[in-house]
């Protein structure tokens, strides 16, 4: 199969013929047909994830058709149209028992701790348990656009931070996952600050619905601007890109008994960052937050709302790409947040 190969930390990945994936008793082989480009993708790109091994295929958001099952497959067929959360469960520990298969002391993670969607078969593990079949409705690029930045973000605000109709919500990072937060935030009825330093960034942020969108570099302190626009804060917070500066703006955004809410990934130097302890956490009494992908049992309420109408996921897609054109998918991150989801869609060029 051809394949987008990593050897070598920040380096481009090759284009390259490899050995098709072998199929698992357990797992399924899915012949791919889109995948995104993410983020946490440029993190195992530029070596910052310590679980990356070389050399190694990356790539998480993943739609495509079931070419092989394994002996141990009972729920799902070749030729099935599936898609799978990147963090993939055993399905038989308590905490996937209870919803939790995010947390499981088993899991492999796709594009991360085994080969990912940059090719143009993957093996999928414990796939009865952690593969969601796709409606009739949705196509493969709409699929992937969900991936990891719009399922994360939905967990973050229906299930973790328990967001509300008529709240506050700001988002620091308007790029793949902070603009599915803010879809998905105007979808449950939420006002929305998108905030950014990228021009398109936010103009992709209103777009979307963001009810404001300010550019942090115009004010010194932007968490001053955020609880003056609101009264006294938001109620709900995103640090959508894992630095200290946003996290701790974010923090300082929150009224009292604010939720925060971390979906950016800290890596290096942002692995720990300062707190205000007394003055923001004891005395407005907030709640810190981490979050981390979906579980499969949490995708039938996201699809409910795509196939309803009320989250248009192809609203997000701003590029389509070639396989062989990932490196230039990876060198839109950084410091800056991109405008939107780029989609890889053809897998043999």
């Amino acid at each position: 199969m051809k394949a987008s190969v990593l050897h070598k930390f920040g380096t481009p990945p090759t284009f390259e013929e490899i050995a098709d994936p072998v199929c698992g008793p357990n797992s399924v082989v899915i012949e791919l047909k889109a995948c995104g480009v993410c983020r946490s993708d440029y993190h195992a790109w530029s070596g910052s994830d310590p679980d990356v091994k070389l050399p190694h295929i990356m790539g998480h958001e993943l739609a495509g058709i079931i070419a092989e099952t394994g002996s141990g497959i009972k729920r799902f067929s070749v030729g099935d149209h599936v898609t799978v959360p990147f963090i993939l469960g055993c399905g038989i520990c308590s905490d996937c028992q209870t919803g939790n298969s995010t947390i499981c002391d088993k899991q492999k993670t796709i594009g991360f701790t085994v080969s990912g969607g940059f090719a143009q078969f993957v093996e999928i593990y414990f796939a009865d348990f952690n593969l969601v079949r796709l409606p009739c409705s949705l196509g493969f690029e709409t699929a992937a656009a969900m991936g990891c930045r719009v399922t994360t973000a939905f967990r973050a605000l229906t299930d973790r931070a328990c967001l509300l109709p008529g709240e506050w919500l700001a988002v620091y990072g308007c790029g793949g996952i902070g603009t599915s937060a803010i879809l998905i935030a105007k979808a449950l009825g939420a006002k929305v600050i998108g905030i950014d330093i990228n021009s398109l960034a936010l103009e992709k942020a209103r777009d979307l619905g963001a009810d404001i969108v300010l550019d942090s570099a115009k004010f010194p302190n932007i968490w001053q601007e955020v609880r003056e626009l609101t009264n006294g804060g938001v109620h709900v917070s995103v640090d959508a890109l894992g630095i200290e500066e946003t996290f701790q703006n974010s923090i300082r955004s929150l009224r009292k008994l604010g939720r925060h809410i971390q979906i950016g990934m800290p890596t290096g130097n942002n692995a720990n960052v300062s707190l205000a302890l007394l003055d923001l956490i004891y005395s407005r009494q907030l709640k810190v937050i981490g979050t981390r992908g979906m579980a499969s049992s949490g995708f039938s309420s996201l699809l409910t709302m795509i196939d309803e109408g009320s989250i248009k996921l192809d609203s997000l897609i701003s590029k389509k790409l070639k396989l062989s054109q990932v490196s230039e998918a990876l060198s839109q991150f950084g410091k800056r947040s991109e405008a939107g989801i780029t989609i890889i869609n053809n897998f043999s060029m």
